[in-house]
């Protein structure tokens, strides 16, 4: 393989990381190693810990000061220019795509198992105060922290607002705005979004 090719190919990886675990074994020589130096330097110069067989995009952005860790489950991927600010905690098999940006604030973000999180979205676990009587820059930064479940879908340019409880196996709509709490197995749509359905085959609501 060519170097040229290689580069490609690691580009490719970078912002469609769902490819990594199907790789050829001919090209797992070269990428399995070069994936141990990216997520090793990360843990080097961040609090950030990387679980087993897990990906991360060289471009990707890891932000994580002492007692800001950022916890990336086995199985999990980070694509290419994704902007995380601990504290996370990622689950296992948990897919964040490119361009997404998560910020723990200072109470946290933390993702179940198996959720995917689509490009663009975007998680705030912060907010400003909004007081008339002072400017935005001056007022009190408050945190309570965003919690997604087990396998929930985030749609691509959604955002979640800080606060937020999103249940397992919700579904939450392309370019949806999350500003209260989402049940387990509904599917969430618009601005501010609301229940659209349930999963194909859900239970029943209880």
């Amino acid at each position: 393989m060519s170097d040229s090719y290689r580069e490609q190919h690691k580009l490719r990886l970078a912002y469609m990381p769902w490819l990594y675990p199907r790789l050829k074994q001919r090209h797992r020589v070269w990428a399995e190693p070069w994936q141990t130096a990216v997520q090793k330097e990360l843990e080097r110069l961040e609090t950030v810990h990387f679980g087993e067989y897990c990906f991360v995009a060289p471009q990707a952005r890891l932000f994580a000061e002492p007692g800001r860790d950022i916890q990336v489950g086995d199985h999990s991927h980070i694509a290419a220019d994704a902007v995380l600010h601990g504290p996370i905690r990622l689950g296992a098999h948990v897919s964040i795509n490119h361009h997404a940006t998560l910020e723990g604030g200072a109470a946290g973000i933390e993702i179940g198992d198996h959720t995917r999180i689509a490009a663009y979205a975007a998680l705030y676990a912060f907010n400003h105060g909004r007081e008339a009587a002072a400017l935005v820059r001056e007022q009190p930064v408050t945190s309570r922290g965003i919690r997604i479940g087990q396998d929930v879908w985030l749609g691509a340019r959604c955002g979640i607002v800080d606060g937020v409880t999103v249940g397992d196996h919700a579904v939450v709509a392309m370019g949806a705005v999350v500003t209260r709490d989402v049940p387990p197995w509904c599917v969430v749509a618009g601005n501010p979004a609301r229940p659209i359905g349930r999963r194909p085959g859900a239970p029943p609501e209880e």
